[in-house]
């Protein structure tokens, strides 16, 4: 379908609906699941829900085929998910140091048996006994070994998460929740970003993606042969119900390596531009929002309210979101996408009106969720249904 098409569907769809506003394709998101699913290897994927944050979508990526469970990135989120009755499987991906949801978590048997929280470190099991006493109930816990790859010297890549890599470490780690009361140890994750979160072919930029292929390559190869000594090692001392690992941009080398019992993925449902560059599978965009124009300044300027909606990490132009139809539009370069107006340049100014819509898609997918308070889900040219994100349920999870 030509980006016209595209358009004209989308506009046609939110016809009655003011400007900003943001949608879900229900098809894009669905053949998306399916494309997560094929790449997956036959092993179920645990959905990351920091990528979604709407119930509603995650009620609907847990019902297709394939997917188990929920990766949870704050204790209270998980929580909430598990009491909405979303899931009774969810991991959190991140050590909390909530002492209100640690509380809330001992005193709810239910919330006990659904939700793991993650460990890497004496330190937070030292806080979570703290915050509910030595005679607390039982805690399923996770640990998380370090992914990333460290080829020469004090060479480091990938992302900064776990101080414990080698089987050694992550031994001792568990033991030490194996002696403390209050911790039943059930899973290990490992999540090598690396690899995952990188696009291994960027456009018009041969060289760079050809230097990240060869990275993530030998940072694989590294990876499963430790990962595996690992797991062997833990599983020598204690039962694991889950060993999980990857990431949407990794799902199936992740499932090449035969110590890992599950896949998380997220971000591939909704498809945001920092997924657009990757060799093996090219998600659709599924969430994209829109903005009206309300000014046309200049000659070949128009400028639309709102936009300013840059995603997390390192500040790059990559992190804007990105104005997709009508096609022919472009940030500033001296303005970029701006607090409550954002100028607009290119071919495409010339048919806009004030009043039109510009639709844009947004770097990484679930940070949509904290700009908007609704989801319009589209299918064809009609809205069927408008669902809350977390924003509009009146939670914020940090």
């Amino acid at each position: 379908m030509t980006a016209d098409r595209f358009r004209a569907r989308y506009d046609a769809a939110t016809a009655d609906i003011d400007p900003p506003l943001a949608i879900v394709d229900r098809a894009a998101f669905d053949a998306n699941a399916a494309q997560l699913r094929a790449r997956s290897g036959g092993r179920p994927i645990r959905v990351a829900s920091k990528s979604v944050r709407c119930v509603a979508l995650l009620r609907r990526a847990l019902a297709q085929p394939g997917f188990a469970g929920l990766l949870c990135y704050s204790l209270a989120e998980a929580l909430y998910l598990v009491d909405a009755g979303v899931t009774e499987d969810a991991v959190v991906g991140y050590p909390t140091v909530d002492r209100a949801a640690l509380r809330a978590l001992a005193a709810d048997e239910r919330a006990r048996a659904a939700i793991t929280i993650m460990v890497d470190d004496p330190a937070q099991l030292d806080l979570v006994t703290a915050a509910l006493g030595p005679r607390h109930p039982e805690i399923r816990v996770c640990l998380e070994m370090d992914a990333s790859w460290r080829p020469v010297g004090g060479a480091h890549v990938g992302v900064r998460r776990s101080p414990v890599r080698t089987p050694r470490q992550v031994v001792a780690l568990a033991r030490q929740v194996l002696a403390r009361p209050g911790f039943t140890l059930v899973g290990l994750m490992a999540y090598e970003a690396q690899i995952a979160g990188l696009g291994d072919a960027a456009r018009g930029r041969p060289l760079r993606s050809a230097a990240l292929r060869w990275m993530q390559r030998r940072s694989m190869a590294e990876l499963s042969e430790r990962r595996a000594a690992v797991v062997a090692a833990v599983r020598a001392v204690a039962e694991l119900e889950f060993v999980n690992g990857g990431g949407t941009g990794s799902l199936e080398r992740t499932a090449g390596d035969e110590s890992v019992t599950e896949l998380a993925a997220g971000s591939g449902l909704l498809g945001p531009t920092l997924f657009d560059g990757y060799r093996a599978f090219q998600p659709r965009p599924a969430a994209l929002f829109a903005l009206p124009v309300v000014r046309r300044p200049a000659r070949g300027v128009v400028t639309v309210f709102g936009g300013g909606y840059p995603a997390s990490g390192v500040a790059h132009r990559d992190r804007l979101p990105v104005p997709v139809l009508p096609a022919g539009l472009r940030l500033t370069g001296t303005e970029g996408a701006g607090e409550v107006q954002t100028p607009l340049t290119g071919p495409a100014t010339r048919q806009l009106r004030v009043g039109d819509r510009v639709w844009f898609r947004h770097a990484k997918a679930g940070e949509l969720a904290e700009r908007f308070a609704e989801f319009h889900l589209v299918v064809g040219d009609r809205v069927v249904g408008t669902v809350p994100t977390y924003r509009g349920s009146g939670h914020c999870f940090g």
